[in-house]
């Protein structure tokens, strides 16, 4: 079965950075379009940001726009989401995916029925 592993999370204080990373061991990503996403305590899922296969183009939600940047290694098969000025609200389980549907990442719109390979995700937690 192909899954998503998400790793990099912890706990951290305000202000603080983290990188996360996700992997598919032993299938190739290249082709696919990789979204972030992440769903905190009691809160829906949100798609927080994507990035294309081919120019690697990419998109973020409002909420972490300027703080977080999502980048991808293709030949390390592996997709990186750098999160700076961590606040208390960033608190959420974080998940990659790859959308199965486009292969451009043209913004961030919670379609997360396009999305497959879903991993268990990675904790982030941002506490003093």
């Amino acid at each position: 079965q192909v899954q998503f592993v998400e790793s990099g999370g912890g706990l951290v204080q305000p202000g603080g950075s983290l990188r996360l990373s996700c992997v598919v061991p032993g299938f190739a990503l290249d082709y696919y379009s990789i979204g972030w996403f992440r769903q905190a305590p009691g809160k829906e899922r949100e798609e927080i940001s994507c990035v294309s296969s081919s120019d690697s183009s990419t998109s973020y939600a409002d909420s972490v726009k300027g703080r977080f940047t999502i980048s991808r290694d293709n030949a390390r098969n592996t997709v990186y989401l750098q999160m700076n000025s961590l606040k208390p609200e960033d608190t959420a389980i974080y998940y990659c995916a790859a959308n199965l549907k486009r292969t451009r990442c043209t913004g961030v719109f919670n379609l997360f029925h396009e999305y497959g390979y879903w991993g268990q995700g990675t904790q982030v937690t941002v506490s003093s």
